[in-house]
């Protein structure tokens, strides 16, 4: 299996799982900074790495209404004063060629994200690839999981071995998602780290008809099912009044419940791989 070195921390299947955690989209430089410092002080207490995630341009929202984030500089602004003041890993979506190469020269992000609507964009995932960053693919959610293995080959095209793959659900029917675990060992065998996206899974596709809908309920028993086959990864969006989120906020974790969550998934996490407590 291939470790992806993040500054020190191990990203593999077989370590213990990184937590990539935030909310789905940038609010303000004041909310962001409250967040990641939250979630930091939540993966402190449990002794687990955490990775910062959020979004500074939700391209692919359903409606030409809705709330796309913020600039590219703005969001840059804001990531370099969270990774100064917290030193935590950062993560965030990219939609086109610019945005990669814009990013490229920025040290205050450390993975770029391929949004799941864009995993097959050959260009958008080469440009990416340049970057010489980790790039984390998301699975479309019309793929199978064996033809991840041409979104892999894309990246590795351009030398770029550092790669992370993520399982975020898969098309059931209109305006809903259902988890094959089965697609996650799948995906094992082509060697790289496995990340899960509890908090799209639970997502309904444009199921509000201008927007998206959720059932956070089920964000739970879905990572707790990751955590005990054995993924690199599990990736949580979080916010402390999803309700009032501007995106995705049917399928986000309360603020107030991810400690409780994140130390259930540590022991699952450490009898699925025999850690040692």
């Amino acid at each position: 299996m291939i470790n992806i070195k993040l500054n020190k921390v191990n990203i593999s299947n077989e370590s213990q799982f990184v937590l990539i955690a935030g909310p789905c989209v940038i609010e303000s430089e004041k909310h962001s900074l409250f967040m990641a410092e939250a979630i930091k002080k939540i993966c402190e207490k449990n002794n687990i790495n955490f990775i910062y995630k959020s979004s500074f341009d939700k391209a692919n929202r359903s409606s030409i209404n809705s709330n796309r984030g913020v600039d590219i500089k703005e969001a840059v602004s804001i990531f370099k004063k969270i990774k100064n003041n917290l030193n935590c890993s950062i993560l965030t979506d990219i939609h086109n060629e610019y945005q990669c190469e814009f990013l490229a020269n920025e040290d205050c992000v450390d993975i770029l994200q391929i949004p799941a609507f864009l995993c097959r964009q050959t260009d958008l995932l080469v440009a990416a690839g340049k970057t010489n960053k980790i790039i984390n693919i998301k699975k479309g959610q019309f793929l199978s999981p064996n033809e991840i293995k041409n979104l892999i080959l894309k990246i590795e095209s351009t030398s770029n071995k550092k790669i992370l793959i993520t399982e975020r659900g898969t098309s059931f029917g209109y305006n809903n998602l259902i988890t094959d675990f089965k697609g996650i060992e799948i995906m094992k065998k082509y060697k790289y780290p496995i990340i899960f996206d509890a908090t799209h899974s639970c997502q309904q596709p444009g199921g509000l008809g201008d927007r998206s809908g959720g059932n956070r309920e089920f964000i739970e028993g879905l990572s707790k099912a990751a955590a005990a086959i054995g993924v690199a990864g599990i990736f949580i969006e979080t916010h402390q009044d999803p309700d009032n989120a501007p995106s995705d906020g049917p399928n986000m974790l309360q603020l107030s419940n991810l400690d409780k969550l994140v130390s259930k998934l540590i022991k699952l996490d450490q009898v699925t791989k025999q850690i040692e407590l």
